[in-house]
């Protein structure tokens, strides 16, 4: 008996279904969250994307760290994230200040 239940997943599959699980709990989350809730969990996605902005930096800036070129792809798909999140970090900053404006008094 050489091989186990483990080894007959294969790690793909076995990533693939955690990433479907994840966006399924992601949606049902998110959806249900109450519109009192939707700014602080603005704040909370622009912190994650301060994180993978850090991430993309290391990526793009392979070369600086370890003289190395580093592969293109992997150079590609930090620049991708890179501006992936930058987006979503000013977009969250737009929409925070767009729903506190709408609790403000109106001036007269």
């Amino acid at each position: 008996m050489t091989g186990t239940v483990i080894d007959a997943v294969d790690p793909f599959v076995f990533r693939l279904s955690i990433f479907v699980l994840a966006v399924f709990v992601g949606y049902y989350v998110v959806w249900s969250v109450t519109p009192a809730l939707h700014t602080p969990l603005m704040s909370v996605t622009n912190a994650i994307s301060s994180v993978i902005v850090v991430g993309a930096l290391l990526a793009v800036g392979v070369e600086l760290v370890t003289n190395d070129q580093g592969r293109i792809w992997a150079r590609a798909l930090g620049f991708v994230a890179l501006v992936f999140a930058s987006i979503n970090i000013f977009g969250g900053f737009l929409v925070t200040q767009r729903m506190l404006a709408m609790y403000q008094k109106k001036k007269k």
